[in-house]
């Protein structure tokens, strides 16, 4: 019995330290790390009940390993010296356009970004939004609406120039170039890469994620829906590239953004797929998980202050 409670985590443990990400079903798997790690001081915790040493010996091993990857997401990171301008960020995923408008714009009064990206954003989802006045609050936009999952916008109080949407599959990210006024020019994406849910969706998934700006060079922040938790490779190799995640950053890298209950009894139990990845030059002053109704993700804000 303590055999069969210490192997499934110690293999967890070896596949997520490997470098090496099977396909699906480990894809979606993956993200749910941080109960595999708690799992694991249970399984060690029978294993010393029932004396078997040897077992326990490997269970903590596992323990040791998943906790070296998931425990620093619960401490604060200092963060570079930097002296710019403030931005703030604020991502929400409307849910196919269904999100509640009003509360959207009442959480655009109360966090006052300077940017908003937007995921399954549709063109009816954009109209109530311009009709509520976002559009006052947030002049500048590039939108890319479209019916069903794959639209996406980014709104902001800075002007904007456009840039080449990257577009992997039916899932569209709008790329803009803010210009900031006390001189920095900033590239944001409004992240929403195919979700892994099925099998076959794993080379969208991780075209989406592959196709997203590298860090170093050029100021750059991502935020949105990235389908992908700090477990999964694609997201390590981004974050290896330049970029910092807020939420990390501030210890509160065990927030859930996804599944919102929406009134439902029951539901999986929730991970982190909403992030904002900050330029690693940048400091990150802020980090949030915010409540919006009629949608499945939590929208998240951060304030980050440029170099």
């Amino acid at each position: 019995m303590s055999w069969i409670a210490v192997v499934p985590f110690a293999g967890w443990a070896l596949v997520r330290l490997s470098g090496f990400e099977p396909d699906w079903p480990w894809v979606p798997v993956v993200a749910y790390t941080p109960y595999a790690a708690a799992g694991a001081v249970v399984a060690v915790a029978l294993a010393w009940l029932l004396r078997r040493r040897a077992a326990g010996v490997v269970g903590i091993a596992a323990v040791m390993a998943l906790g070296i990857a998931v425990v620093p997401r619960a401490f604060a990171d200092g963060n570079p010296a930097a002296d710019g301008p403030v931005l703030r960020v604020l991502a929400a995923n409307l849910m196919v356009g269904q999100a509640d408008t009003d509360q959207l714009m009442a959480l655009v009064g109360q966090v006052r970004p300077d940017v908003l990206t937007l995921q399954e954003l549709t063109p009816d989802a954009m109209r109530r939004l311009e009709e509520a006045g976002v559009r006052e609050r947030l002049p500048h936009a590039v939108t890319r609406p479209l019916p069903g999952v794959g639209g996406s916008a980014v709104y902001a109080r800075h002007p904007l120039t456009a840039g080449e949407t990257i577009k992997v599959g039916a899932f569209g990210q709008a790329r803009v170039w803010l210009a900031h006024p006390g001189g920095d020019r900033v590239e944001i994406v409004s992240v929403h890469p195919c979700a892994p849910k099925r099998v076959g969706r794993q080379p969208c998934w991780q075209g989406g994620l592959q196709a997203l700006p590298r860090g170093g060079g050029q100021l750059r922040l991502l935020a949105g829906d990235f389908n992908a938790t700090l477990d999964h490779l694609p997201m390590r190799e981004l974050l290896a590239s330049g970029y910092r995640d807020a939420a990390d950053v501030m210890g509160r890298g065990f927030t859930a953004t996804w599944p919102q209950a929406m009134g439902r009894t029951w539901r999986l139990p929730g991970v982190t797929i909403d992030h904002v990845l900050a330029d690693s030059r940048m400091a990150v002053r802020d980090f949030r998980v915010l409540e919006l109704r009629h949608t499945d993700h939590r929208p998240v804000f951060a304030e980050v202050r440029l170099p």
